[in-house]
């Protein structure tokens, strides 16, 4: 392996910076699906290998699309005129020792299954349809997982970035949407839907959140309902909000900021399905938020899409998720550190556990001593590479979200 690089950051941390933009895209974003529901896929697929052959073959399902459908709104349910369409695309392993896998099967089954488990208003069987595109690959990239020298190789020449901590902006949008996207908040508030999108703006020491949340046309008689329930989300929202930004001195939020009352229809955002994937947007793999949960504008990140990638030796997702858990580790265990980011990149070919780069940017607190906390980052980030299988076998339980 190369030699683990630490470099010294001078300046603000990106927290004391005068402007500072977040966004998280929730649960029902088109975007969103897309990412989690490949995801979903990988670890089906990864379950039936182990469980057939004893070891994980080649896929990768991190090309996917949803097509948009059409609807038609209307006060007290609407209806779906055209579903949505759900493209699989890339590459998987069909067939080994003339054991076939019904990858088809495994694909549209697990897909259908994250459907009923997250969107509530959403019929898999009626409101989507299926496109499966999956390919076998090409032999070389096959090889890989057929070599037997006693660890993977990277399957492409990437690189990762993670840092830690989160600045106060990008927790209060993190924990908003999820919030929002709750079981009490929906037990509280059934009306809306779960594509939910949060954008923090921070100029100095004032927020600005704008929150799209969609209102199920089943549930709201007329204009008067919608608004009326709306101000009654509004408050709640605020009040959660309020709770979490005492760093703040001003915090203002704006739900639905399109409405305007007296358009009928045209002045709401109402929806049949909760996602604005029934008519208004379409989704792919990548757009959404990065696997720690977030897209912070003001941070470095990865090109590559953790979701659907394998987990043994695609470095997309491997070095994507370690690069932030690192860095969460070195902050968390290592005294006189303000902010953190930790830099892998792979070569082709190469052991996974051993990164052609790795290296690691520290800002640190005033008098703290460069040396010994250098020192302590190089210990963490070796001794994490060297539990990189421990950690693959996590990926492949789920146990860290891609998006």
């Amino acid at each position: 392996m190369a030699d683990i690089f630490v470099e010294r950051l001078s300046g603000l941390s990106v927290g004391e910076r005068m402007v500072e933009v977040v966004e998280r895209k929730g649960l029902g974003h088109p975007d969103s699906i897309c990412d989690a529901i490949m995801e979903e896929i990988s670890l089906a697929l990864s379950r039936e290998y182990m469980k057939q052959f004893g070891v994980i073959l080649h896929h990768n399902i991190d090309k996917g699309l949803l097509v948009a459908g059409e609807v038609e709104r209307k006060f007290g349910g609407g209806r779906v005129v055209e579903p949505m369409r759900l493209i699989f695309g890339d590459r998987a392993t069909f067939k080994l020792n003339d054991i076939a896998i019904p990858v088809n099967d495994i694909v549209i089954d697990t897909a259908k299954q994250w459907l009923r488990d997250n969107l509530r208003f959403i019929n898999p069987d009626e409101h989507v349809k299926y496109q499966v595109e999956l390919r076998p690959a090409s032999a070389e990239l096959q090889d890989i997982f057929n070599r037997g020298n006693g660890g993977f190789v990277a399957n492409d020449t990437s690189a990762a970035v993670g840092y830690a901590p989160f600045t106060d902006t990008e927790s209060v949008v993190l924990e908003t949407e999820m919030y929002l996207n709750s079981k009490g908040f929906k037990e509280q508030f059934p009306e809306t839907g779960e594509d939910i999108k949060v954008m923090g703006y921070r100029q100095g020491r004032k927020l600005m959140l704008t929150i799209a949340i969609p209102f199920l046309d089943r549930y709201i008689a007329n204009e008067y309902t919608y608004f009326d329930k709306k101000s009654a989300v509004s408050r709640t929202i605020n009040d959660f909000v309020l709770t979490k930004c005492s760093n703040f001195d001003k915090v203002d939020i704006f739900v639905n900021t399109l409405d305007k009352e007296g358009r009928g229809l045209g002045g709401m955002y109402l929806s049949v399905l909760g996602t604005s994937a029934e008519d208004a947007d379409s989704g792919e793999v990548g757009r959404g938020n990065r696997v720690n949960g977030i897209i912070a504008l003001n941070r470095p990140s990865a090109a590559e899409a953790a979701a659907g990638k394998n987990a043994v030796s695609h470095v997309g997702k491997i070095y994507n998720i370690l690069t932030h858990r690192m860095a969460h580790t070195i902050y968390e265990s290592v005294d006189g550190i303000k902010e953190i980011y930790v830099w892998l990149a792979s070569q082709i070919g190469s052991p996974v556990s051993e990164p052609v780069l790795a290296s690691a940017q520290v800002l640190l607190e005033h008098r703290a001593s460069g040396s010994s906390i250098s020192r302590k980052i190089k210990e963490i980030i070796d001794k994490e590479l060297s539990e990189i299988d421990g950690f693959c076998k996590e990926l492949l339980q789920g146990k860290y979200p891609v998006c």
